[in-house]
């Protein structure tokens, strides 16, 4: 705003907190769109303009279906945790939860703990877990770089690619070769491309057509069967 923006694009690193600096926007009638986390402390159409990001609930549903069916639906599962406070972490989880109950399924969660979406904290927590539960047949890792720390500490451990399937969420690049290489079972998409639907936003903005208080973003999958071709595409 000292810099003279006109508008800003945010993307929150907590969706709390955030309240001083939308109050200076706001006294400067700098307009903010947001995308990926919401705020839970302020109003869309009041605080801010609005907010662009997936459904993380629909992203956990999907998780839980990419699981069962890697797993043939049986087995021990550990669940790693994002940030706690955010709502990406609170949504990934109730919507994978839900998604067994919804369907029945016969697989057991044994432990979840936070490992803060870094992949230095995925590794130590998935040491933990696998020494505490050496059951644990199964990962649901809400990021790709917790799956991806799990990995490491898998391969520490002398597991076996496959030994202990997982599935995660993001796109990221290391993840879907994770497909390649036979340690990641599964990955369900967190599209990171807002760039233009932001800038339209801001477009309908200033032309008076008026801007949706959520837009979700469209997420795709990756599996064994298309990993090798979406590979380029991942991020």
């Amino acid at each position: 705003i000292a810099q003279g923006a006109k508008a800003l694009i945010i993307s929150p690193l907590n969706s709390e907190g955030l309240d001083p600096a939308l109050k200076a926007a706001q006294d400067a009638k700098v307009p903010i769109m947001t995308i990926d986390r919401l705020l839970t402390t302020k109003k869309a159409c009041v605080d801010y303009i609005g907010w662009i990001g997936s459904n993380f609930v629909t992203q956990g549903e999907r998780a839980a279906d990419a699981m069962i069916k890697a797993t043939g639906d049986t087995g021990d599962v550990a669940i790693l945790l994002g940030a706690s406070g955010v709502n990406v972490t609170v949504d990934r989880t109730k919507g994978f939860k839900d998604q067994l109950v919804a369907k029945n399924s016969k697989l057991k969660i044994v432990a979840e703990q936070t490992a803060d979406f870094t992949r230095e904290k995925g590794r130590s927590v998935t040491e933990q877990l696998i020494s505490a539960n050496p059951s644990i047949s199964a990962i649901y890792a809400e990021n790709d770089e917790m799956a991806l720390g799990a990995v490491a500490a898998l391969k520490a451990a002398g597991k076996k690619a496959g030994d202990v399937k997982i599935i995660t969420i993001d796109g990221t690049k290391g993840a879907v070769q994770g497909i390649l290489d036979g340690w990641v079972a599964g990955v369900i998409e967190s599209n990171p491309r807002f760039g233009p639907l932001a800038f339209q936003a801001l477009d309908d903005f200033y032309s008076g057509k008026g801007v949706p208080e959520q837009t979700i973003i469209s997420d795709k999958e990756y599996t064994p069967d298309n990993a090798q071709a979406e590979l380029a595409n991942a991020y």
